[in-house]
C-alpha cells in the first residue's frame, strides 16, 4: 500500500510506530546537517526529517532533490518532535525517514500552496487544480459535500425520492436565456440544457411520485456576477397533496436543521414578509434583516419649503444610520460620491445630524429651520448621535437607490456579520410583470405558478394586481431559495398562458406535453428550489458562490483552466449542418 496513515491523524500515541506516509511536498528546510520536509495531503501535514547520523546517505541525498510538491512516500518511526508546532495537530511527533521514494517529480508551481498565497484569482483559476490544494479552497469544497449530505439526509427522512430529470430538453422562451445544443441526428434541431427542472417534477408530481427532491445543475446564458455561474448547482424538490403552508414548514425546518448545525442555536420560526413590505421598508425583495435602518417616508414633512428637489420627487424617503452623527465632512461627501456612481445613478444625497448636544443640523439647512428638522427626526425616532440620509426621486428607482446605501452602510459599520443569520420568509408576489418593450405581461416567477385563490378573479378583471402563490427564503440579504404553488387545473394554466400572450399553438408547441399529463389526474402540487451554491456560501459565511464550485467560470462565463468555450473543427460543424458567421 501506498500509506499506512494520512498526514493529519498521527500523534504521540503512535511514539515508535513503523508508517508509510505519501503526500506533496510542502516546504524543504536543509539546514546542512539535518533536512526538515513538511508533507501535505487533503488531511494534514506531517513534518519528516533526515539526518546525517540516522538516515543513510542514499536517503539523505535524495532528500536534497525534493522541492515543493514533489509527490513522494516515506517510510519510518514516529518519534516525538523536540520543537514542538501547536498549530497543526500533528505538531507533537514527526517522521525519522528510513525509505524514501520519489513518485513523481513537480516543477515549481506558479504561485505558492499556502492559505496565504501570491497567486492572484485569474492565475489561481487557471491553475485551479493547484488552488484547490490550498485549505482555504479544499475546506470550502468539503463544506460544501457535507452541506449536500445533511440535506439528503433530511429530506430522505422526510420522505423525499431522489430522482434524476433529463440534462437535454426542450428550450422554452420564458425566463433566462437557454444554452442550446444541436442535434446531429435531427439536423436543425436544438436541445437546452436546463434552467430548471420544473416541468419534469411537476410530471413526477403526476406520476404519483409525491415527494421529490434532486441536487441537480442547472444552466442560464445570463450576465455573471459574484454571486452568478452559468452552470449551477440547485436543491430542487416538489411535493403533491400541499398547500403553501406544508412546503414553508418542510423547508423552514431543513434549513434550520443546516443552521443548527452550524451554529448550535436554535431559530424558532422565521418571519415572514410580504412582497410589498419589503419594498417599502427595505426597498428590496431579498432585505438583510441582522441590522435596522428601515426606510421612513418623509413628503409631508419636507414639500413645501422651496428646496425643489424635494418639491419636485415623486418620493422622498431616508434612512437612520445610529450612532453615525460624528462622521465628518469627508466621510459623508464619500457616501454622496458613492450614490452617484453609475452602478448606483443617484443624483444626490441629503443629510440631517442629530449631534451629541441636542443640536439638529442638515446639509440644507437654507430651506428647513430647526423645528422643521427635529420633526423629520421624530419621524425617524433618532436620538442624539444619529445620522439621517435622505435621498428623493421616482418612487421605484429611489427605493432601489436607497437599499444599496443601506447595504453599504451595513458593510461599512459591521453590521453584516458572516457569522450572524436571519432567515425569513418574502411571500406574496405579485403574478405577473408588465413589460412595456414588448407591451405584455411576463411571469414574476414561471407560467406555471398559481395565483393567490383569493386572486383568481383579478386575472378576468386586473391581472396586474394579482398575487402569486409563490415564496421566497432569504437569508442576510440573499434570496437561497424560491418556490410557488403550481397551477394544477388546465383551465387555470390555459388561461394564464393566455395573459402571457402565447397563441393557443405555441403554447401546445412549448407546453403541449404538460398540459396532456394533466388531462390524466394531475394533483394539487407545490414546490421550492434552492441556489445550493450560494446557500453553502452564506452557511459558511461568504457570499461569492466561485469559491464553493470546484471549476468555477470566471466574470466572462469562461473556464481559463481548459480554455472553454473554444471553437469546433469544420468537421463537427459539417455534422451538425451549422454554418459559423463571425
Amino acid at each position: 500500500m501506498f500509506r499506512t496513515h494520512t498526514n493529519g491523524e498521527l500523534s504521540l500515541k503512535n511514539l515508535n510506530e513503523k508508517v508509510t506516509l505519501a503526500g506533496w511536498v510542502q516546504n524543504v528546510n536543509n539546514t546542512g546537517f539535518i533536512i526538515f520536509l513538511n508533507l501535505r495531503d487533503r488531511y494534514g501535514i506531517t513534518q519528516l526529517v533526515f539526518d546525517a547520523e540516522r538516515t543513510s546517505a542514499e536517503i539523505l541525498e535524495n532528500a536534497k532533490k525534493l522541492g515543493r510538491e514533489f509527490v513522494i512516500q516515506a517510510e519510518g518511526t514516529v518519534i516525538e518532535r523536540a520543537s514542538k508546532n501547536p498549530k497543526i495537530p500533528t505538531g507533537e511527533i514527526e517522521i525519522l525517514v528510513e525509505k524514501l521514494t520519489i513518485l513523481n517529480s513537480a516543477e515549481l508551481p506558479p504561485f505558492t500552496i499556502e492559505d496565504e498565497t501570491d497567486g492572484g484569482e485569474e492565475l489561481r483559476m487557471k491553475y485551479r487544480y493547484l488552488d484547490i490544494r490550498r485549505n482555504p479552497v479544499k475546506d470550502k469544497l468539503i463544506f460544501r459535500h457535507k452541506m449536500a449530505q445533511k440535506v439528503r439526509n433530511y429530506l430522505s427522512d422526510k420522505g423525499f425520492i431522489e430522482v434524476e430529470t433529463p440534462v437535454l430538453i426542450k428550450s422554452t422562451p420564458e425566463g433566462a436565456r437557454d444554452f442550446v445544443v444541436p442535434s446531429r441526428m435531427n439536423q436543425g434541431q436544438f436541445y437546452a440544457l436546463p434552467q430548471s427542472p420544473q416541468t419534469f417534477k411537476q410530471l413526477l408530481m403526476v406520476g404519483g411520485m409525491d415527494r421529490y427532491f434532486q441536487i441537480v445543475k442547472c444552466f442560464r446564458d445570463e450576465d455573471l456576477r459574484a454571486d452568478r455561474q452559468p452552470e449551477f448547482t440547485q436543491i430542487d424538490c416538489e411535493m403533491a397533496f400541499v398547500e403553501q403552508e406544508d412546503v414553508l414548514e418542510i423547508f423552514e425546518g431543513m434549513t434550520a436543521h443546516l443552521l443548527k448545525e452550524i451554529t448550535g442555536k436554535d431559530f424558532g420560526k422565521f418571519p415572514r414578509m410580504t412582497f410589498d413590505e419589503a419594498m417599502k421598508t427595505y426597498g428590496n425583495d431579498k432585505p438583510d434583516i441582522r441590522f435596522g435602518m428601515k426606510f421612513v417616508e418623509v413628503n409631508e414633512l419636507v414639500k413645501g419649503k422651496d428646496f425643489k428637489i424635494f418639491d419636485e420627487a415623486e418620493l422622498v424617503v431616508g434612512i437612520n444610520a445610529e450612532g453615525c452623527a460624528d462622521y465628518t465632512r469627508k466621510q459623508i461627501d464619500e457616501l454622496i460620491d458613492w450614490v452617484k456612481r453609475p452602478q448606483i445613478g443617484a443624483s444626490g444625497m441629503v443629510w440631517i445630524k442629530f449631534q451629541n448636544d441636542g443640536i439638529v443640523t442638515s446639509s440644507v439647512n437654507k430651506f428647513y429651520n430647526e423645528e422643521d428638522l427635529k420633526k423629520i427626526t421624530e419621524k425617524f425616532g433618532a436620538k442624539e448621535g444619529d445620522l439621517i440620509l435622505l435621498m428623493s426621486g421616482n418612487e421605484n428607482k429611489v427605493r432601489t437607490q436607497l437599499s444599496a446605501l443601506r447595504m453599504e452602510l451595513g458593510n461599512r459599520l459591521g453590521l453584516r456579520k458572516g457569522d450572524e443569520f436571519a432567515p425569513l420568509w418574502v411571500v406574496d408576489f405579485p403574478l405577473l410583470e408588465w413589460d412595456e418593450e414588448t407591451g405584455r405581461y411576463h411571469a414574476m416567477h414561471h407560467p406555471f405558478t398559481s395565483p393567490k385563490p383569493e386572486d383568481i378573479h383579478l386575472l378576468e378583471t386586473d391581472p396586474g394586481k394579482a398575487r402569486a402563490n409563490a415564496y421566497d427564503m432569504v437569508l442576510n440579504g440573499n434570496e437561497i431559495g424560491g418556490g410557488s404553488v403550481r397551477i394544477f387545473n388546465k383551465e387555470l394554466q390555459s388561461k394564464m398562458f393566455d395573459l402571457l400572450g402565447f397563441s393557443k399553438e405555441d403554447a401546445e408547441a412549448q407546453f403541449g406535453f404538460l398540459m396532456n399529463a394533466f388531462k390524466f389526474g394531475a394533483p394539487p402540487h407545490a414546490g421550492l428550489a434552492f441556489g445550493f451554491d450560494r446557500l453553502v456560501a452564506i452557511l459558511d459565511g461568504n457570499e461569492v458562490i466561485r469559491d464553493y464550485i470546484a471549476f468555477p467560470k470566471n466574470n466572462s462565463g469562461r473556464d481559463v483552466m481548459i480554455d472553454a468555450p473554444s471553437p469546433i473543427h469544420n468537421e463537427q460543424l459539417d455534422e451538425l449542418a451549422l454554418k459559423i458567421n463571425l
